[in-house]
């Protein structure tokens, strides 16, 4: 079964009759329930989407580039997203409303991801992962990685560790 989840304002139809955003999507995830789906846009807005009705539930504004990665908390209250600008925030997912900014990228956030508990944040900008306070947007530490650039992160169930790899092919486990 294939179904069209949500038609943005904007864009041209393609030849099945589908909306095309202008900008198309960059990222998307379902929530853990499976009910939302949430869609990082071109256009740098964030929707989220009703998986069994196709309706729009809310779009979150805020940035001055678009949305590179998206991903709900394992309760699915939140949703992170990361940027282009070098910026993640970190999004109410019921109300829309900004929780907190994750300043401290220097350009675009490849990756990011909620540890199991939602209380923290991982992302990766070039060679350098970040862990983040999801509360508060505080920096909680930041990993070095001398040899390439970072493109994907992830933390362990117990958050204890996070899982890092890019450009030359290795996985890297850190110490949270």
């Amino acid at each position: 079964l294939v179904r069209w989840v949500g038609k943005p304002q904007g864009g041209d139809e393609d030849e099945s009759g589908r909306l095309v955003p202008e900008d198309g999507v960059t990222c998307l995830a379902f929530s853990p329930d499976g009910k939302r789906v949430v869609c990082g846009y071109g256009d740098k807005l964030v929707r989220i989407w009703n998986a069994e009705t196709s309706a729009e539930v809310r779009t979150m504004k805020g940035h001055a580039s678009a949305v590179t990665s998206i991903a709900f908390s394992s309760d699915g209250t939140r949703i992170v997203g990361g940027y282009f600008d070098g910026l993640a925030k970190v999004w109410d997912a019921a109300t829309g409303a900004e929780v907190c900014t994750l300043a401290g990228h220097v350009e675009d956030v490849d990756s990011v991801a909620f540890s199991s508990d939602g209380k923290r944040v991982i992302s990766e900008c070039l060679n350098i992962v970040k862990i983040w306070n999801a509360d508060t947007g505080a920096e909680v530490c930041s990993l070095l990685d001398d040899d390439f650039m970072v493109l994907a992160g992830a933390f362990s169930l117990d958050g204890k560790r996070v899982v890092s790899g890019g450009y030359d092919r290795a996985v890297k486990i850190w110490t949270a």
